[in-house]
């Protein structure tokens, strides 16, 4: 999967407080993995697994071999969404 480090960053902003610690809870991951994973700069912590991210315009682009920490988040979003229909 590819997209711009802009829209990454743009999904992690929209993520609900909690967030990033409950992906890491449910991957059985670093914390600073999933903050890795969306641009973060951890890097004494592990690597950001599954992606790559090139220079260019828009933040560069990003290339996504593993989606899971990806999925998660939307997941998230979705629930939120959802949750905010009937409140």
């Amino acid at each position: 999967m590819n997209m711009t480090f802009n829209e990454l960053r743009h999904i992690k902003d929209m993520l609900p407080p909690g967030s990033i610690n409950r992906i890491a809870q449910g991957l059985h991951i670093p914390t600073d993995a999933v903050r890795n994973f969306f641009g973060g700069t951890h890097y004494e912590s592990p690597s950001p697994f599954g992606i790559h991210i090139e220079k260019g315009p828009n933040g560069g682009f990003v290339h996504i071999e593993d989606t899971t920490i990806l999925d998660c988040a939307k997941q998230i979003l979705n629930d939120a969404k959802y949750q905010a229909q009937f409140n």
